[in-house]
């Protein structure tokens, strides 16, 4: 059976969050629903999903805040804003951090699923069962089994090494961001974690060294890029 698309859902109204999760599980979606920014922060960062939805007023983190550092690691990942305010600055805000709609409460699950819909045939997603096995050059990758399978042997990455793989090919050929690369995977931007993060990128710099098409590259005072020559 097809696995179906994984929406990460913040919604700090129990009741309203957990209708809406009803609602699109009923639809065929696969929802996990967090009551503050900071958990989903969390939740993004220990799984893989394929759809945001974030009401903007909430305690912890608020949908704009959050939805800033998931686009310094994610730039792609569709995401949709619930608001209880129309205003135009709210509105422009949102499309300026980078989301892909904007709802405003109250509204009809209806209206919600055609927007989802949408949002899904201009961006194409992938469902996970698709995006199993990823080409990273001439190298085939299995995020979720942490396996590279190289010319002479099938490599086990460790827990930091594949999160840090899975985050420089979802930006593949753009820029990761250093700081918010260590806040999503360590916790913490310190000097000590980052010094740990350069050893993780040099072992991965070594694993792919064998495609010479492959290069992470450091981009001075900014973060990380991977660059796979086509």
């Amino acid at each position: 059976m097809e696995t179906s698309i994984k929406i990460l859902l913040a919604e700090d109204d129990i009741n309203l969050g957990q209708l809406l999760q009803t609602f699109l599980r009923s639809k065929g979606f696969t929802v996990s629903l967090a009551k503050n920014g900071k958990i989903a922060f969390k939740r993004f960062n220990r799984e893989q999903f394929d759809f945001c939805i974030f009401d903007i007023m909430m305690p912890e983190m608020d949908g704009f805040t959050l939805a800033k550092e998931i686009r310094e690691i994610d730039k792609k990942i569709p995401i949709l804003f619930l608001s209880a305010k129309s205003m135009k600055e709210d509105k422009l805000e949102g499309f300026n951090i980078g989301a892909d709609d904007y709802l405003t409460k109250p509204f009809q699950m209806e209206e919600l699923l055609a927007r989802i819909n949408a949002i899904m045939r201009r961006v194409e997603i992938k469902t996970p069962k698709e995006k199993a096995e990823i080409m990273v050059g001439s190298i085939k990758y299995e995020p979720e089994f942490r396996m590279l399978h190289l010319k002479d042997e099938v490599k086990k990455l460790t827990t930091k090494e594949n999160q840090l793989l899975q985050m420089l090919v979802k930006n593949k050929n753009e820029i990761l961001d250093r700081h918010a690369t260590l806040r999503a995977i360590w916790g913490d931007d310190n000097y000590f974690n980052g010094r740990s993060m350069d050893v993780y990128i040099a072992k991965l710099r070594k694993t792919l060294r064998e495609d010479e098409n492959i290069e992470i590259m450091n981009v001075h005072g900014k973060g990380f890029k991977l660059v796979v020559k086509e």
